[in-house]
């Protein structure tokens, strides 16, 4: 008989947790919020986004305070317990849809960005053409050679010391952000969702949880918690550096058309973001290959067959999907307003609501009452979201800054 994955003993570090949380939080989101203060101001971004991190680290609470009671550490488990196979189903879908919109995200910057550092090496003022000036190119060189040997790996502990890396480079693009910047200019019906996106971290929670070492539902919220402010930190400087540098002509993914592309400080932050997002790459994948383990081989061991064929299988659909859509806000504006709200805000409550027991908890109670308001803030919010964006492609509104 095989062990559940929450069976066995963790042996990853407090440290490490903090490091591959981190590194899940931390992604392209960074690159848009200038754009989203852009549109905010100041005073109202600081406040929004304060909300969001409040909200995204209760909401981490509700999923670890329902995984104890049933003693699971598994996403799709909880909602088999909440609502049966429907509930598991659902589960497993939208953290794949997410992830595979991350996942699109961080390689959409690689496919713009590593062309231009290329370039930037070989001392040319323009494209010639090569095949290795050629984004689509470029980012099957990289899952290839980088992102699939990390997504490989049986734990996702192992994963630590790349995403500490990962994050000291993020350091570094914060460090040299308030000089330069890249940014697109995108309608304000993006902001909410860029700003969700940038928090959502709540499909590698109980994975990490799983792995840790000395693990408590206490211990794991620290993991949280710190992750999560030191997020809300370099989120908050970025954003105001960003933005005070070019105001409201902020431009997402897009070349340092104020600057020399040559510089040394710009290639050195180009170099810097695209380390960052590609070692974030691998963390995103293995909860999308949890997810599909467990609705298609619930009762399986491990196999190392399987292992490497879901990863080579979402590697090949990430790439294809890079290719093919020719702009990245779309992803940020859909899965952030359907996917994220789902993975903050209405499962994590939906879950607390139907696990917890009345006995323990009567639904009249305060904190079932909370979680409650939580979940349908969830909803009103993917609502709101969704018609932004449903009315600003239908008004046709003009989309500055092209595919980028």
């Amino acid at each position: 008989m095989s062990l559940w994955p929450w069976q066995f003993e963790g042996k990853t570090s407090f440290g490490m947790s903090v490091f591959n949380l981190s590194n899940a939080i931390m992604g392209s989101g960074i690159l848009g919020l200038s754009y989203a203060m852009s549109n905010t101001g100041i005073v109202l971004f600081i406040i929004l986004l304060t909300c969001i991190a409040c909200l995204s680290s209760y909401s981490v609470h509700l999923l670890l305070k329902s995984a104890g009671v049933v003693g699971i550490r598994a996403y799709e488990q909880l909602g088999f317990r909440a609502f049966g196979h429907p509930g598991k189903i659902a589960a497993g879908v939208i953290i794949t849809f997410h992830n595979i919109g991350a996942m699109s995200s961080y390689l959409f910057i690689v496919k713009y960005e590593l062309p231009l550092v290329i370039q930037a090496f070989l001392g040319l003022s323009s494209n010639t053409g090569d095949w290795f000036l050629n984004g689509n190119y470029l980012i099957i060189i990289v899952s290839v050679c980088v992102i699939l040997p990390l997504a490989l790996m049986r734990q996702l502990g192992y994963l630590g010391y790349t995403s500490g890396f990962s994050l000291t480079c993020m350091v570094f693009f914060l460090s040299s952000v308030s000089d330069f910047l890249m940014m697109d200019v995108y309608t304000t019906a993006y902001t909410i969702p860029i700003l969700a996106f940038a928090f959502v971290c709540h499909p590698e929670v109980l994975p990490i949880y799983t792995e840790l070492k000395n693990a408590t539902k206490r211990r794991m919220q620290g993991i949280a918690n710190v992750s999560i402010m030191g997020m809300f930190v370099m989120y908050l400087l970025t954003a105001i550096f960003g933005y005070l540098t070019f105001y409201g002509k902020t431009r997402l993914l897009h070349t340092y058309s104020k600057v020399d592309p040559l510089d040394t400080l710009i290639l050195c932050v180009r170099v810097a973001v695209l380390v960052a997002v590609t070692l974030t790459v691998p963390v995103v994948l293995f909860p999308i290959r949890r997810a599909i383990l467990q609705l298609l081989f619930p009762e399986k061991p491990f196999h190392w067959a399987r292992h490497i064929t879901i990863a080579l299988c979402l590697l090949f659909v990430v790439n294809v999907l890079v290719i093919i859509v020719p702009n990245i806000r779309d992803i940020f504006g859909i899965i952030g307003a359907t996917t994220a709200p789902s993975l903050i805000f209405i499962l994590p409550g939906l879950f607390y609501l139907r696990i917890v027991p009345p006995e323990q908890e009567p639904m009249k109670s305060r904190p079932k009452i909370t979680a409650a308001c939580f979940t349908a803030m969830g909803f009103i919010f993917m609502s709101m979201s969704l018609t932004f964006i449903i009315i600003d492609w239908t008004t046709g509104e003009k989309r500055a800054g092209g595919g980028h």
